[in-house]
């Protein structure tokens, strides 16, 4: 299991089985072709749908928009911060 905490306190929990998901390395060679549509569907193949809302709220600005960038900026930090996700 791999635990961690985003520069800005996004906690999180990757279960060991998430890692040996064949899906969620098409997910990564679909992030290098096209990035951002590859992204869509990313943070529920490694977080999980409950993990993912959470991420979620936590990026949601003021006037409820859950950003783009700030999704984007969570997830690729939780995969850079641990070499093991890197290299599954």
């Amino acid at each position: 299991m791999i635990k961690g905490k985003t520069s800005t306190g996004f906690e999180y929990c990757i279960e060991d089985e998430t890692l040996d998901n064949y899906e969620l390395l098409e997910k990564f060679e679909e992030l290098e072709t096209n990035p951002g549509i590859g992204f869509v569907g990313l943070p529920k193949l490694l977080l999980g749908k409950g993990q993912t809302e959470t991420l979620k709220e936590h990026v949601r600005s003021l006037e409820g928009k859950v950003s783009i960038s700030g999704m984007m900026k969570e997830v690729m930090e939780i995969l850079n911060s641990n070499s093991e996700t890197k290299n599954s």
